[in-house]
């Protein structure tokens, strides 16, 4: 019994780990092409639910794997959002180092883009709706709120995810000596 807890903690860092390094790749791809600027679309959205899905749907797949072709619900959801939240952490310390090393000016870029959008959208809009809208454009691109985004954001999708795969991939083991003993 000990060695499937084993397993079951090496695949979620192992996993975990990929998750985080998988969804750098992807966010550094947007920040070098600068959507990390512009607004996120649906479509490079779904590219990182994809990323979520196939890496969670794989680690949880392996350890029904390792665990001789059983794995319980539960086991799979306890699986799947652990990668995701080891996914995430590794996702934060990116988000930090991006915004405080890396890109520190990137949040005043996502400011004038937006301000420029907004002057472009309403050309009569007043200096005190600007001021407003500036304010809740810097609480939300903080790398305090994309950190806290990223993190639910994983939890809740890393849970449906292991819901789902769990539910069509689980399968339990029975208890020989109980059918032993209807026999």
């Amino acid at each position: 019994m000990k060695n499937n807890n084993t397993s079951s903690k090496n695949i979620i860092i192992k996993y975990g780990i990929v998750l985080g390094i998988i969804s750098i790749i992807y966010n550094l791809i947007l920040h070098i092409n600068t959507n990390f600027i512009n607004n996120i679309t649906l479509i490079e959205g779904l590219g990182d639910l994809a990323i979520l899905t196939c890496i969670i749907t794989y680690g949880i797949y392996t350890y029904k794997v390792t665990n001789n072709g059983f794995l319980e619900l539960g086991k799979a959801i306890k699986i799947g959002v652990t990668i995701a939240i080891i996914g995430a952490l590794t996702l934060i310390i990116y988000i930090i180092l991006l915004m405080k090393v890396i890109a520190p000016e990137m949040k005043n870029q996502i400011v004038d883009t937006q301000y420029k959008r907004m002057i472009i959208s309403n050309p009569n809009i007043s200096q005190a709706e600007i001021e407003k809208n500036i304010v809740s454009i810097k609480t939300i691109n903080s790398f305090y709120i994309k950190s806290i985004m990223a993190l639910v954001s994983n939890l809740l999708f890393g849970f449906l995810i292991s819901l789902i795969g769990g539910a069509i991939m689980s399968k339990k083991k029975y208890n020989t000596t109980i059918n032993n003993e209807k026999q």
